[in-house]
């Protein structure tokens, strides 16, 4: 009996300390993207992508996001035009040599009604500033092969003045050739670390 009550004590204590560990994970870059869009001579807009980037995320165990943070390389930026994603990478903009890591690290993550607000820091360059992302949570699934997965969709408009990406020209009715607000949208399907 006494040995029965210990095993039952021992699994007890097991269990608790098993699901009341938080969960790491890992993006999922071929189910994912990083994408941004900004104004081009007031009448359209461009479209462009970062191709190479990371993001590690912390979730407690029934999958609620604690923390996000991710590290996207600057000179992996892509518009589908060569002489202008080469201008992105130089000084004017992004100076990728320089400073080839633009970073966000979550501060808080809060239910707002029927999503979330991801709170945190956004370096770009040499400037660190606090934005907050609107984010959607999409569920959690297993896909064929066993592996847990998890999907966000989180969105937020910079000021790029704001970081130093400040180059620019006027047109002739007084607008600017490249908008100062870039919206960042990220897709990101997440992959539960083993």
């Amino acid at each position: 009996m006494r040995q029965l009550f210990l095993s039952l004590l021992a699994i007890a204590i097991f269990s608790s300390l098993t699901f009341g560990q938080n969960v790491k994970w890992s993006v999922d870059k071929s189910h994912s993207n990083v994408n941004f869009t900004v104004d081009h001579l007031v009448i359209s807009e461009v479209d462009g992508h970062f191709s190479d980037y990371t993001v590690e995320a912390e979730t407690n165990a029934k999958n609620e996001l604690l923390k996000v943070e991710a590290v996207i390389k600057t000179g992996s930026v892509n518009t589908d035009n060569a002489d202008r994603d080469a201008h992105l990478k130089n000084d004017d903009f992004f100076n990728s040599e320089k400073f080839p890591d633009m970073k966000f690290v979550s501060k808080s993550v809060k239910k707002s009604g029927k999503g979330f607000k991801i709170t945190g820091d956004l370096t770009i360059r040499d400037v660190t500033k606090t934005v907050t992302l609107d984010a959607t949570f999409r569920g959690v699934t297993q896909d064929p092969w066993g592996n847990t997965k998890m999907g966000w969709i989180a969105t937020t408009k910079i000021n790029r003045f704001d970081y130093n990406l400040k180059w620019n020209k006027a047109i002739e009715t007084g607008g600017l050739v490249v908008g100062k607000d870039v919206t960042i949208t990220l897709k990101i399907q997440l992959v539960k670390n083993k």
